[in-house]
Order: structure tokens, then sequence, then C-alpha cells
């Protein structure tokens, strides 16, 4: 997964995992990641962002919250299927 050199904003007022969640979630939201995509391991995405790898941990925690990315044990975390919205027509 390229992150176009991406790096935390220490200035920021949000949280380091809250900027690593936003630049996964755009990048799943654009189709850079597309459904079914498997993400790097958390060390491999913690040196990639730069970060801890707590600070992985929780975001990936997040993304799973959000329904954006599932995590299946051994295997890895990967980009959630997009979910119907229900808002479809109704008979």
């Amino acid at each position: 997964m390229a992150n176009d050199q991406w790096t935390p904003d220490l200035a920021s007022h949000v949280y380091v995992y809250l900027q690593v969640v936003h630049h996964i979630a755009e990048q799943i939201r654009t189709g850079r990641l597309p459904a079914g995509a498997r993400l790097p391991a958390e060390r491999d995405l913690a040196e990639q962002y730069g970060v801890a790898v707590n600070t992985v941990r929780r975001a990936t925690r997040e993304l799973r919250d959000q329904g954006l990315v599932i995590t299946v044990p051994i295997k890895g975390t990967f980009v959630r299927p997009e979910q119907p919205s229900g808002d479809g027509p109704q008979e």
C-alpha cells in the first residue's frame, strides 16, 4: 500500500491514530484500496507511516469499528466489501 510519502502532522490537534485512520479511509473511498485488498502487517504499516505499532493497532481498531475493514485472525486485515445501504426501492 503506497502512502505517497504521507507523514502525520505532529502539530495538528488531531490524534495521530485518527490521522492514519483518515488517510486509509480516504484510500478506501477513492478505490486505491479496493474491496478485498489486504492491508500490510501492523509493523509494516507502522514503518510506512512513521508511527508506533500501537498507533497502527488503534487505527485498525477504529477502521474496524467504522466497518471499513475486517480482521481475520492469522490471515490479516482486509478492506470490507461494500454493504448494501438498504436505501434501495421498496416493494
